[in-house]
């Protein structure tokens, strides 16, 4: 693929996103917010989540706030503010309370709006949302917890958000909750040991998803942060289980690892995305080895980054690698391990593919009607005919120009800047090795 004119590089890609997203801005009395797909007759992926930090207004807010600091023109911020009003105006009316589709990830955002622009007001409506969570606690299985579901998408995404929430925010109080949600995980025998019912329509009841979104994987990365926090052991011992599970169940050939699907139906269909494959099963074996410093976990992504690499990405498609380009599950995402990888360890070989998934996911960008950039991709696998360009975060525009920013920050040693990145991604959010640092 050949890039469009002018945007050879990943700085100016992702501005030419901002521009087609501001082409679906919304204005009202709440604020701004923008339609998941402005494409005449166009549909979108996602159309029913407004708010989400996966395909809403928090997400598109997040990837404003990073695009000021990256070029310093502050009306990105303009955006950002208008965005995170209207956030402030509506969350009221959203019921979800998860990470990626409901309030956590709109408390989350807007913590991190109040931090990048300076508006009090931001924050202090963050700490209403994270109030809101605390009250919606309710007992379940001797502990506490809000959905029943262990997984990211459930309790795990929403104990997260509280854990940064306690941080950014200064309130103790929701680590104090965070942690006693968790102690109800971390007595499971294999921490988010899901079965396919409610996990994904597609799935056969009776399956297994070890996973990063959905299943085993991501709970255990749950578990590992909250080792983090507070060193209790039994955090950790949960997070090994899963840590096991998901080893077992794994194909393994010489130095690489590839992660089933689901089992035991789809044994030999491995993603390669962050939502149900290797780049978010290796996010949780790099936070294990973030809090234990075991040598084996980090050996563990390395394995699961070679067999990325080795599948031929991203010029070949595969069954788990197709023509996708978002965050969730396409070339987005996996750039987004890559330049993590670099950053944690200054291993060449991965900037060396970062740089080839970015140029990949800037010869895909489209802007045929001159209102900017956006990938028209097939968001869900199973329905290939279903060809969509979507605005959000995880599952668009935002997401994607977020990851080329990303790997833009990695060439720009001397102007290094903070990353605004998700509680669930463990990679340093300064995108340099401390060597590079150190030089510069």
């Amino acid at each position: 693929m050949s890039p469009e004119p002018g945007a050879e590089n990943p700085l100016v890609t992702a501005v030419r996103a901002a521009s087609w997203i501001r082409s679906a801005a919304v204005d009202d009395e709440r604020g701004r917010h923008w339609r998941a797909n402005p494409d005449p007759r166009g549909r979108a992926a996602m159309p029913d989540h407004p708010l989400s930090l996966y395909s809403g207004a928090a997400g598109i807010v997040l990837f404003f706030l990073e695009l000021a600091a990256a070029t310093g023109d502050q009306s990105y911020l303009v955006d950002a503010r208008a965005g995170a009003r209207y956030l402030t105006a509506t969350w009221r009316d959203q019921a979800d309370l998860s990470l990626h589709h409901g309030l956590a990830g709109v408390m989350f955002v807007l913590a991190e709006a109040g931090w990048a622009t300076g508006d009090d007001s931001f924050e202090i409506e963050a700490g209403a949302v994270a109030d809101h969570i605390a009250r919606s606690a309710r007992p379940i299985d001797g502990g506490l917890g809000w959905t029943g579901d262990p997984a990211q998408r459930g309790d795990g995404g929403i104990i997260l958000g509280l854990l940064h929430a306690a941080g950014i925010l200064g309130v103790p109080a929701y680590q104090e909750l965070a942690v006693e949600a968790g102690a109800r995980i971390a007595t499971l025998v294999v921490p988010g040991h899901r079965f396919g019912e409610g996990a994904c329509a597609d799935l056969p009841l009776d399956a297994v998803t070890p996973g990063f979104l959905s299943g085993t994987a991501g709970t255990a990365f749950l578990l590992a942060r909250l080792y983090g926090v507070t060193g209790e052991n039994a955090f950790l011992g949960a997070a090994r289980r899963g840590a096991d599970f998901v080893r077992a169940v794994s194909t393994v050939t010489e130095r690489c690892a590839m992660i089933p699907h689901h089992l035991p139906q789809g044994r030999d269909l491995h993603y390669l995305g962050f939502c149900s494959g290797s780049a978010g099963v290796a996010r949780m074996f790099y936070e294990l080895h973030r809090v234990a410093g075991d040598a084996a976990d980090l050996d563990w992504v390395e394995r699961l980054a070679r067999g990325i690499a080795v599948s031929g990405v991203p010029a070949r498609q595969t069954d788990g690698y197709w023509n996708a380009a978002c965050q969730c599950c396409g070339a987005a995402g996996l750039l987004e391990l890559f330049v993590g990888l670099w950053a944690a360890t200054g291993r060449q070989t991965h900037l060396e593919l970062a740089h080839a998934l970015g140029a990949n996911l800037i010869g895909r960008a489209t802007g045929h009607d001159d209102q900017g950039s956006r990938w028209y991709q097939a968001y869900r696998r199973l329905r290939p005919w279903e060809v969509t360009a979507d605005t959000g975060y995880m599952v668009g525009a935002a997401g994607i120009g977020a990851a080329l920013l990303h790997l833009d920050a990695t060439a720009r040693p001397a102007e290094a800047r903070r990353l605004i990145l998700p509680p669930d991604n463990p990679f340093p959010a300064i995108p340099l090795p401390s060597a590079t640092l150190r030089s510069s």
